[in-house]
């Protein structure tokens, strides 16, 4: 028999008489909790308490490595939203560690219209309760301000699974982040923060794995407290946990942040027809969005949304993050389809959860960035998420593109651009960094492909080309593909070196795609989110080093220009910035509206002049007052007709410094 224990903390938790289990279920008549011994045994024992809507026992003399799951009983109305089925072992919300994932089972399926009977036991993972201690040392968060922050997003496998000075049992793992010969690359680099896709442990879902393919990306979250445990090393005496929280105390050593890609707009449990193995069976109703028919609304497209507004959930996500930031001091978050978090079901940017992030002491000190849309109505709010985050700008990443790769935007929507987004960001107290700048990100073409392809090539991901978007912008410079001649390599190059520096060189906070600063390709797949292979992982032994170089440059030179460093919004009235035309005056109204190339000349903190040349020819220009010099990585000028004058190279971005 079990004591009463009590309702909190939820999860399973160790104490000095036993194990302490809770569980958050508001429309369950009964709660089995379920223990296995390492044959599979299972004892069932009833949780003995309930205390408002958490349900709650005592095992004595329990200890960890414990394996256990729950079933929960209540009323079948699928109508009602309510898909009780005892015959599911069910995953806890909290579990930090589980025997494994999900397989491909028809078993795990809890039932459409009516109940599957079937016993999932014997394929659904099991929860192992886990208390691991870990010192810390002197260990302290970089804290890095926004306006220094620049955001290298990586795959933990991707990144370093071909790398050749990495030893073969470390590559793809979490011990590889942070091994010396990546923290130097990272410091060579520049960047200031490593934001990682999925850390939480994933499943693949049911149509990959019948085609024989994997969630790469791992956005399908199973279990978001517990750590994937495939990107371990395998080294002896270590965990997958432990391995974790090595590299971040080694990265934080050498002065770079950590930031998490998280998921909680939807689960693995995917849509009805998909697997019960989790919040479906412990309270449907609860947990996830629903239609007046009682069905799953899918403003994800992936076939759930998360019901992120009643306390019980509110508290579930908190204690999650604040489990990240406590246990592995992790220094923000980036969350994917964000929206979900302020849908109520309208977006609000005064919704609970933002409201409660904001009142943490906890979460005071980390970065928040959302991906601000999904697919529901409204779903897309970029600008509109309150003062404590920043928010992916896909109208920078667009506009940009077709700045340098289409010749279709003006010089106007470029500033807007430039200078941070500014009427999209510069309200109720927010900050330019509230901007997060990008050219590519895991979803999309990568820098490489985007001067390469004119379409995207996604056969092998099994949809017969139909997924990933048709929006991308990009611009093959004359031929379809990797292999051309010189000439066209030549303008790809310097279409890359363009959109590089516009990226690192514009107001806001930059974040670059790992492999964009070595000319990783993905061969033309800009949804690459199901290959874990040779196309995703990047390739260090054909990498640009010419071109890493100049990316590394430009981060340095970036760091040396106070207007991009300040976050403080440019006004012209302050010294911070003039924008000027090819005769260093003031643009004209048909200057700024023209949707012809137009050159513009951007002075910033006075003494830097960022000049830049979208046409596909040379111009010549006046500068402004005073003795300029070219500053690294740029090349000197060509003279004009007179002293005062230079011929600007087309297509290409150039910064002077003033002497």
């Amino acid at each position: 028999m079990l004591k009463p224990g009590k309702p909190g903390p939820l999860g399973a938790h160790i104490t000095p008489e036993g194990i302490n289990f809770a569980l958050f279920s508001s429309h369950a008549t009964r709660v089995e909790l379920c223990i296995f011994d390492k044959s599979g045994h299972q004892e069932s024992y009833e949780l003995p308490a309930r205390s408002g809507d958490v349900w709650h026992g005592l095992l004595t003399g329990a200890k960890a490595g414990l394996e256990y799951g729950y079933r929960v009983h209540g009323d079948w109305r699928p109508e009602k939203g309510q898909r009780f089925n005892p015959a599911k072992l069910l995953i806890d919300p909290y579990a930090r560690v589980l025997t494994g994932t999900l397989p491909l089972d028809e078993r795990l399926s809890g039932g459409l219209n009516e109940p599957d009977w079937r016993d999932n036991r014997d394929v659904v993972p099991h929860c192992i309760v886990s208390e691991e201690a870990y010192d810390w040392g002197n260990d302290r968060p970089p804290n890095v301000l926004w306006g220094d922050t620049i955001i290298y997003e990586a795959h933990v496998r991707g990144l370093t699974q071909q790398h050749p000075d990495i030893p073969e049992e470390l590559r793809g793992s979490y011990a590889a982040l942070s091994h010396p010969v990546m923290i130097e690359y990272f410091k060579r680099l520049g960047i200031t923060a490593l934001e990682l896709l999925p850390v939480q442990l994933h499943a693949d879902e049911p149509r990959l794995q019948k085609i024989g393919l994997t969630n790469y990306w791992g956005y399908n979250v199973l279990a978001p407290f517990a750590i994937e445990p495939s990107f371990h090393s395998g080294s002896a005496k270590t965990t997958p946990l432990c391995e974790f929280r090595d590299a971040v105390k080694a990265l934080h050593a050498a002065g770079i942040e950590v930031i998490l890609d998280i998921v909680f707009n939807h689960t693995a449990e995917l849509d009805e027809t998909g697997p019960m193995v989790s919040l479906r069976g412990i309270d449907n109703r609860s947990y996830y969005w629903r239609n007046q028919q009682g069905a799953l609304e899918n403003w994800t497209g992936c076939g759930n949304a998360l019901r992120l507004t009643q306390p019980h959930s509110v508290q579930w996500v908190m204690d999650c993050l604040r489990y990240w930031v406590e246990e592995c001091h992790v220094d923000g978050f980036r969350f994917d389809l964000g929206i979900v978090l302020g849908r109520n079901p309208d977006f609000h940017r005064h919704a609970p959860l933002f409201i409660t992030i904001a009142q943490d002491p906890v979460l005071a000190r980390v970065k928040f960035i959302a991906e601000p849309w999904d697919i529901g109505p409204n779903g897309y709010q970029l600008g509109h998420f309150p003062l404590t985050f920043s928010e992916w700008n896909d109208r920078f990443r667009d506009e940009i593109r077709q700045f340098w790769l289409w010749g279709n935007i003006s010089a106007g929507v470029f500033a807007e651009r430039f200078a941070a987004s500014s009427q999209l960001f510069r309200h109720h107290g927010r900050a330019p960094s509230s901007s997060i700048n990008q050219i590519t990100a895991h979803d999309g073409f990568t820098l490489h492909d985007l001067v390469s392809f004119n379409d995207k090539h996604n056969l092998a991901n099994g949809e017969e080309n139909r997924d990933g978007t048709n929006s991308n912008y990009s611009n093959n410079h004359g031929v379809e593909g990797l292999d051309a001649n010189e000439d066209i390599q030549r303008h790809r190059n310097r279409s890359q070196r363009a959109l590089l520096a516009t990226l690192l060189l514009s107001q806001g906070a930059p974040m670059l795609l790992a492999g964009d600063e070595m000319g990783h390709s993905q061969q033309g797949n800009n949804n690459a989110y199901c290959q874990d292979n040779e196309i995703a992982w990047l390739d260090w032994s054909c990498a640009d080093v010419a071109l890493t170089e100049y990316t590394a440059s430009l981060i340095q030179l970036r760091k040396r220009i106070p207007a991009l460093c300040a976050n403080r919004w440019w006004d012209e009235n302050d010294g911070s910035v003039r924008w000027l035309n090819a005769n260093a005056k003031p643009l004209t109204t048909e200057e700024w509206q023209s949707q012809s190339p137009t050159l513009l000349q951007i002075q910033l903190s006075g003494d830097w002049l960022v000049i830049v040349n979208p046409a596909q020819h040379d111009v010549e220009i006046g500068l402004p007052a005073g003795h300029w010099q070219v500053s690294a990585p740029f090349k000197m000028l060509t003279a004009g007709s007179n002293s005062a004058q230079a011929i600007m190279p087309a297509h290409s971005v150039c910064v002077l410094t003033r002497s």
